[in-house]
């Protein structure tokens, strides 16, 4: 059976790939007229279609059908972590938890960050293509880089939300004395988010305030994790905390 290709096209209406996509499928695949194209809004649809026009600069198309992508997982999965000083393991991160299921990603500017500025255009390229190459339905959302005591007073995060850190509880000052695993305490088909800091951890002030914002101390195990291999493991048991009575 012909392989049919995957292509992001978040306006699919307009017939016609654009920018990097349709440099692929020309340039690269050379796909010609009558070639079927799989499409992928982004937004919970797909779309088949049949290339109607293919020349190097352009690639038009006509859709031929839609289909709206079932739910892999209830419950939005929000992380928020700061970014490595090396930045091939924060695109390694984007790309793995895309592939897995992660609805948003924000990144926090922490008092130990080594990473005070990343360029997102490139993440999102690198998301795009994990998100075509595992087939999934929905782009996460990918936040700029924000100051974190700014990040975790905000408004309109979900009731749900936990940080992970290395600190005793006793350290923190509150009435817990132990941190719950996050797969035990986290509720599922809800909405959650997740705090990762930075390889030096967050300050001890970091995690004080962002118990006084409504955050509740998890832990990921009890290895000690890279700030991307935690971020990736809090991914995973979110997806599966939130998954389980989807599947």
């Amino acid at each position: 059976m012909k392989e049919v290709r995957f292509f992001y096209q978040p306006e699919p209406q307009i017939c016609e790939l654009q920018g990097d996509e349709a440099q692929h499928a020309t340039r690269v695949l050379r796909l010609t007229m009558g070639d079927e194209l799989l499409l992928v809004d982004g937004r919970g649809s797909f779309y088949n279609a049949v290339i109607t026009e293919a020349t190097n600069h352009r690639c038009r198309y006509r859709i031929t059908g839609t289909k709206s992508a079932d739910q892999e997982w209830l419950g939005r999965i929000h992380i928020a972590l700061a970014p490595t000083k090396n930045l091939d393991r924060i695109e390694w991160f984007v790309e793995k938890a895309t592939e897995i299921g992660v609805d948003r990603i924000s990144l926090l500017d922490c008092r130990f960050s080594e990473r005070r500025v990343v360029k997102t255009e490139r993440l999102d390229r690198i998301l795009v293509s994990a998100m075509k190459q595992s087939h999934k339905a929905w782009k996460p959302e990918l936040d700029e880089m924000i100051p974190f005591d700014r990040f975790v007073c905000r408004t309109d995060l979900p009731d749900q939300r936990f940080i992970a850190h290395c600190y005793d509880m006793d350290d923190v000052a509150v009435d817990e004395k132990v941190k719950p695993f996050l797969f035990n305490v986290m509720k599922s088909q809800t909405d959650t988010l997740l705090l990762i800091g930075p390889e030096g951890d967050f300050s001890i002030d970091e995690v004080r305030l962002a118990h006084e914002c409504g955050f509740r101390s998890v832990s990921l195990g009890r290895s000690r994790l890279r700030t991307e291999t935690a971020a990736l493991a809090g991914v995973h048991i979110m997806r599966i905390r939130n998954g389980l009575e989807v599947q």
